[in-house]
């Protein structure tokens, strides 16, 4: 993957969240039957990554004709380079000037970060997704983004009421359409960051059918909460589902390029939602390339040989009755990325129904079975990709309204007609890990119409069977989890 491409979905950001345009205002529509529409609700997800930064030119983002509104971001000061206060001339290093650029980084960073608990209430959520997501495995890698998934589900309870809107509220966990606003916009801003050394963006996207009359005020709702834009055309054309596939793959930075070519809208789709996460950070140590080599993984259908990165520091130790656990950390307070490990004879199905070891996921750390110690890791470098359907866990979750064209209700969304539905929901991850840091990207797509303690000093900590990996921000929520099967 070329690095050029990896970086070039990343967007510039301002505080204000919304820009009107008047064009398509007042335009006459034409009213179809309700029996030929399908909404289409597109999720995309993220992309971590971890090797060089530079800063977004905002021109290789192409305009999109029929816009409706675009979100603006925060802007957010520049990380600052050790190497741009070296006097390229004399070589004296201005320390005092890097001083005052790193409180105006820091001032930036901890502006965007949003009160304790602001998350409170989400776990019951976040495990579900995960086990539903995850499990099935069957010797196979897999892989999700949580998030994602949760701002793509905040964005349909926006284009839904009575019961198809209350549940997708049940499988959040909020009491009201309020407290989900306050929550959303809360967890978008605590994992927005762009400062030349992390990247960790939520966009959200709306792609709106030219001949239906959407609700204006349900479209602001989701710019201000979502910082959601919205773009209206021909569905069908060649040049709307081009415009979509082009906003989906620099969103996921190139990532997930091959599965975005095959998304498109049909002249029958009446809209669809597009959401991303976006995550870039090195590792806080890398490991050296000098000390990768070959050895063995045992997977379930039989020995692979891959490559193994290796490291030896300081680290915490993590236990649970059927697991064991290490951390790595991102640099610049950029997140954390946990490997659990199940015991012999453990299956990774089994740790992914196991309530002690979904409970450390989303412990951020705060766990009483830890250890520090010399933590010899052996991780296989690995290239993961997960195609999920996403429609059967999240009818398994209680979402079941929303894919009934008969007891659907999407009249916040349009009242033009009736019997839309949720006729397709996927969701496509990938993630790279390699010596200089981790790199992943994700799209859902919705379519409508017992370890013992440790030793006294010292652990190796081997990744050489299947097990369970999640990216997690800097306050514990997990970006992405998944499974790795076979590193290869």
């Amino acid at each position: 993957m070329n690095r050029q491409d990896l970086y070039e979905g990343i967007g510039e950001i301002d505080e204000d969240i919304l820009e009107r345009s008047e064009q398509n205002q007042g335009k006459k529509k034409n009213h179809r039957p309700w029996w030929i529409g399908s909404v289409a609700a597109v999720l995309a997800l993220a992309v971590v990554g971890s090797v060089l930064f530079w800063p977004f030119n905002n021109s290789r983002l192409p305009a999109v004709e029929g816009a409706i509104c675009e979100a603006v971001y925060p802007e957010m000061a520049e990380y600052p380079n050790e190497m741009n206060f070296i006097n390229q001339l004399t070589g004296e290093y201005d320390s005092e000037g890097r001083k005052e650029a790193y409180e105006v980084w820091k001032k930036s960073v901890d502006d965007q970060k949003q009160q304790e608990g602001y998350a409170e209430g989400l776990e019951p959520f976040l495990t579900e997704s995960i086990q539903t997501m995850l499990s099935g495995t069957e010797g196979e890698n897999r892989a999700c983004s949580p998030l994602n998934v949760y701002m793509a589900l905040g964005m349909l309870a926006e284009l839904t009421d009575g019961s198809s809107r209350q549940q997708i509220l049940d499988a959040i966990g909020v009491d009201g359409i309020e407290e989900l606003r306050t929550q959303a916009k809360a967890v978008w801003n605590a994992h927005y960051r762009d400062d030349g050394a992390t990247t960790s963006i939520l966009a959200s996207s709306l792609w709106l059918n030219e001949d239906v009359n959407f609700v204006p005020s349900t479209m602001e709702t989701l710019a201000n909460t979502y910082y959601a834009s919205s773009y209206q055309g021909e569905m069908g054309s060649e040049e709307f589902n081009r415009a979509l596939q082009t906003w989906l793959d620099q969103q996921t930075g190139g990532l997930l390029k091959e599965q975005v070519q095959e998304l498109s809208m049909d002249a029958e789709t009446i809209l669809a939602i597009a959401t991303t996460v976006y995550f870039q950070a090195k590792w806080k140590t890398e490991f050296r390339k000098d000390r990768t080599s070959e050895d063995t993984f045992h997977a379930i259908d039989g020995d692979i040989t891959c490559d193994f990165m290796h490291s030896s520091e300081t680290g915490t130790y993590y236990w649970g009755e059927r697991f064991g656990a290490v951390k790595k950390r991102l640099e610049n307070d950029g997140g954390t990325m946990w490997f659990l490990l199940p015991d012999e004879g453990v299956s990774v199905e089994e740790l992914l129904n196991d309530s002690e070891a979904m409970e450390f996921l989303l412990a951020n750390g705060e766990w009483d079975n830890q250890k520090d110690l010399i933590v010899n890791l052996s991780l296989p470098k690995f290239d993961l990709t997960s195609q999920l359907d996403l429609q059967e866990s999240l009818q398994k979750m209680g979402i079941t309204d929303v894919f009934d064209g008969a007891v659907s209700d999407f009249s916040p969304m349009t009242t033009d007609m009736e019997g839309i539905f949720v006729s397709q929901a996927k969701h496509d991850v990938r993630v790279v890990v390699d010596e200089e840091g981790v790199t992943a990207a994700a799209y859902t797509v919705m379519m409508e119409a017992g370890a013992a303690a440790p030793p006294e000093n010292e652990i190796d900590f081997v990744l050489d069977r299947p097990f369970v990996f999640a990216l997690a921000s800097e306050d514990g929520l997990p970006l992405f989890a998944g499974v790795v099967a076979r590193p290869q």
